[in-house]
């Protein structure tokens, strides 16, 4: 499988580009390297790889950029890497939408075992239906109140209007909506939606729970202090 895989390296330093692809080459993934986030982007747009390392502090377009660009079309596995060990960057990377986040200098190893991570929860999500273990696979519409969800066509919807999603948004929602008042806990959010051997933080949680807010202000899910979050439950119509 690792043949068909395509992971683009972008890194303004040739020296890091090429030992990352040397060390994915070795676990038979193809690869790409490029310098500047510009080439990168015009690489989404005419053949997108499966998978990003990408760095943040690049020259014109930074990294955070490019993966904000990014995670408005897809949910495509995203590593950044960067000099800067700031919680500040790592929170931001992780609010613009990367799965995880490396500082340099970083083991080529790990960065691997990382990725293989990633590309795995990946083709869960997108080949079993999701990784959600509290939501089953039910196919009927899911409704709270103004929020309904069509896990078959994995579509959202607020008062009738479509909302675009990307996967961990609807896996989150999904969570939420099949367990109206139900408080959860980060960790069982994380395990949920990011699998159980997810790397990275828990406010990870927080950060996914600020974008569908910023999606749908009048979401009706709720922080709990010291605890972790719920979603009420709403009665109403739904609209279709």
């Amino acid at each position: 499988m690792n043949a068909n895989v395509l992971i683009a390296v972008v890194d303004d330093d040739q020296h890091i580009r090429n030992l990352v692809e040397a060390y994915l080459r070795k676990e038979s993934y193809r690869t790409v390297g490029l310098g500047t986030a510009e080439e990168a982007w015009e690489l989404w747009q005419t053949n997108p790889p499966d998978m990003w390392v990408l760095d943040i502090m690049l020259p014109g377009m930074d990294g955070f950029e490019l993966c904000r660009r990014i995670r408005t079309e897809a949910e495509v596995p995203i590593i950044m890497i960067s000099a800067k060990d700031s919680e500040v960057d790592k929170i931001l990377g992780l609010e613009l939408g990367s799965d995880d986040y490396m500082v340099k200098p970083f083991s080529p190893r790990e960065l691997v075992a990382r990725i293989k991570r990633q590309l795995s929860r990946w083709y869960k999500f997108h080949h079993a239906g999701g990784a959600s273990q509290l939501a089953p696979s039910a196919s009927a519409a899911i409704t709270n109140g103004r929020l309904r969800l069509l896990p078959d066509e994995r579509r959202v919807f607020w008062d009738g209007a479509e909302v675009d999603m990307t996967n961990k948004e609807f896996e989150m929602l999904r969570v939420f909506a099949e367990h109206p008042n139900r408080a959860f806990t980060r960790d069982e959010l994380l395990t949920s939606v990011w699998g159980d051997d997810y790397f990275g933080s828990d406010r990870a949680v927080d950060h996914l729970i600020k974008r569908l807010r910023r999606k749908v202000e009048q979401l009706p899910i709720e922080a709990i202090w010291g605890h972790g979050y719920r979603m009420r439950a709403e009665g109403g119509e739904i609209l279709p």
